[in-house]
């Protein structure tokens, strides 16, 4: 729910809410358009502009005689615009919010151009659409005798839909017996023998498992791919991704005498969607069936062990819905399917009373935009449902009680007690890649070459007593954000978010006070 939005008799609330130049930045769908959003953050091409009950609107004058009506829902956040760009948000939204957030937001502000007000009319029928929307709208299914908005049953034949997933699993199940069979074959013959195969015979195997409708054990069967010849020691690397993916076969396979908490995670590291209503938010694509999900990471109050907080096991005994006020802590798209057709959104957020981690993913096609975008240091009210695991992590946002507001740098733990997490977790997903922790009163170390009597060594983040560091993962060794990072810190301790996983620590914010996205 959109706090109290479109309510005309309440005093119109333009600060306080007011984003910083990073938060709009940080929404930006890629680096032209927040050039080109930052040319329009000038008064001149302005008019009409306001700011209140959580929106902020304007027109922005266009080439020749065209002029593009921009609103902003600013709880979403989401956008709206006249224009015929394909980018959400586009250069027009941009600029609004980048002048919006230019403006002290004083009350003795006589230059602002951004000023308090009520919404118009096209902007308050918009935020009103969105507020029914959210609230859980009946639709044209619960009018036209059950028929949804293309003609279709409003309700799916639940006898049917057993009846579906039961003809999956019996295919996910031939797969992995199938896997198993060329997990042996490869043992047999050495895994040397992997290294002059080539890639062919791994993407067969690969497709063979998407035939069985299992992506998260092709997901894995190309992992494995790229393994042979990567380095020092990779037989021995191939050999314990192959005892887990041996292990996750065995585990579907024998699924009925698993506890229900982690038969739900092995459900999911298949490629199974969860049994949850809201299983994935998906914009411009269909239901992705938990391919993403699996290499997400499940989480704990981490930060809280450090703090005597609980931090035992998460199970089916605990709240699936919960309420609290979410810190979010990054927020990521990435790039994957085939030629990087489908975008997938990750944000994590934190409790502030309850401490627990969370992760919302979305799916975005070509063209298309993530419904849900929230900049890292925004807090959010709001409910979270966890899907089912032995570790739930991944949620479905719901209902919402308040507008998101600025947040401030989070508490965290150091790397010894990050690692002991992750290991805790491992006892109940083993397939975990990373689990999600806030390190605090850290300091990057930049990686050194090799000289005479010393070896080389990478990137570290050390406690600040330098008593104990955590190995960055070498796959971010070569990216700009270790480089940002040490310039934030400038030698001394900061705070950092990130996954902590098998490969060392992927570092994702920093806070500087402000969050800065790594």
């Amino acid at each position: 729910m959109l706090g109290t939005d479109g309510e005309q008799t309440r005093k119109p609330r333009a600060q306080g809410e007011r984003w910083t130049t990073d938060q709009v930045l940080a929404v930006a769908p890629d680096a032209a358009s927040r050039k080109a959003g930052g040319k329009l953050a000038t008064p001149g091409p302005w008019s009409g502009t306001g700011a209140g009950d959580g929106a902020v609107w304007g027109v922005c004058k266009g080439s020749g005689t065209a002029s593009y009506r921009t609103m902003i829902d600013t709880t979403g956040p989401a956008f709206k615009c006249g224009c015929p760009s394909r980018k959400f948000p586009c250069k027009h939204a941009l600029g609004l919010l980048l002048l919006w957030a230019g403006e002290d937001g004083s009350e003795g502000d006589t230059e602002a151009v951004v000023s308090a007000g009520e919404p118009p009319q096209w902007v308050a029928e918009w935020l009103s659409g969105r507020r029914e929307h959210r609230e859980g709208r009946p639709g044209k299914g619960d009018k036209d005798g059950g028929k949804d908005d293309k003609g279709g049953k409003g309700l799916a034949d639940p006898a049917a839909a057993r009846r579906r997933a039961e003809r999956r699993a019996q295919r996910i199940g031939a797969g992995a017996e199938e896997l198993e069979r060329r997990l042996a074959d490869l043992l047999r013959s050495g895994l040397a023998a992997a290294d002059r195969a080539g890639y062919g015979s791994w993407d067969e195997t690969a497709a063979r498992m998407v035939d069985a409708q299992a992506p998260g054990l092709a997901a894995r069967v190309r992992e494995l791919a790229s393994i042979p010849g990567s380095g020092a020691d990779w037989p021995s690397r191939l050999l314990e991704e192959c005892a887990l993916l041996h292990l996750l076969d065995e585990g579907f396979l024998g699924i009925e005498r698993l506890p229900e908490p982690l038969a739900a995670t092995v459900r999911s590291r298949v490629g199974l969607p969860a049994d949850h209503s809201g299983a994935a938010e998906v914009s411009g694509t269909a239901e992705v069936s938990g391919a993403a999900e699996v290499s997400s990471a499940g989480a704990v109050d981490v930060s809280g062990a450090a703090e005597g907080a609980p931090d035992g096991p998460v199970d089916g005994s605990r709240e699936r819905t919960v309420r609290d006020r979410w810190l979010v802590l990054a927020q990521q798209d990435r790039e994957e399917g085939p030629q990087g057709k489908l975008t997938t959104r990750r944000i994590w957020m934190r409790g502030e009373r309850t401490g627990r981690m969370a992760q919302h993913l979305s799916f975005a096609g070509p063209g298309r935009t993530h419904e849900l975008a929230l900049p890292p240091g925004l807090v959010l009210d709001a409910d979270l449902t966890y899907h089912p695991g032995a570790r739930p992590l991944r949620v479905t946002l719901g209902e919402r009680y308040a507008p998101a507001a600025p947040g401030g740098v989070p508490t965290g733990c150091g790397t010894d007690a990050a690692l002991a997490a992750y290991g805790d977790v491992l006892r109940d997903d083993p397939w975990l890649d990373s689990w999600p922790v806030v390190l605090a009163d850290v300091v990057p170390i930049p990686a050194r070459p090799p000289a005479p009597g010393r070896p080389a060594s990478g990137w570290q983040l050390a406690d600040v007593d330098g008593e104990s560091a955590l190995p960055v993962d070498p796959r971010r060794a070569g990216e700009a954000g270790l480089w940002q990072l040490v310039a934030i810190s400038g030698g001394g301790p900061v705070t950092v978010f990130g996954e902590c996983g098998h490969r060392g620590f992927v570092p994702l914010t920093t806070w500087d006070p402000a969050p800065v996205a790594l």
